[in-house]
């Protein structure tokens, strides 16, 4: 199994890390390593996340407040958002007509 990152969903890990690490020394690097934990966890066990609905999941991560949006196809895992649990419920729906 591989696994893909939607554009705007690869932009908030990369923006998530940067706010982190202009905080904090080393927790951008912490989140990211959080975030790549998941995935791989993912991979081997595609089914671990909460459904959302028929065709998506979500993961929580530990420590920070985020979460994996993420569909699943025969051999790919499809990394629709990462999502901060404080924002607007389900902005990232619109980016299911993208896949």
């Amino acid at each position: 199994m591989k696994y893909e990152f939607h554009p705007e969903a690869e932009l908030e890990l990369y923006e998530a890390a940067l706010r982190y690490e202009a905080e904090v020394p080393e927790l951008g690097h912490r989140f990211g390593e959080e975030v790549e934990r998941v995935v791989h966890l993912l991979l081997e066990h595609p089914e671990m996340g909460a459904r959302v609905d028929n065709s998506l999941r979500h993961f929580v991560l530990r420590k920070f407040p985020f979460s994996v949006v993420y569909a699943v196809a025969s051999d790919l895992i499809y990394i629709l958002a990462i999502a901060h649990g404080s924002r607007e419920p389900e902005y990232w729906r619109l980016r299911v007509q993208d896949r």
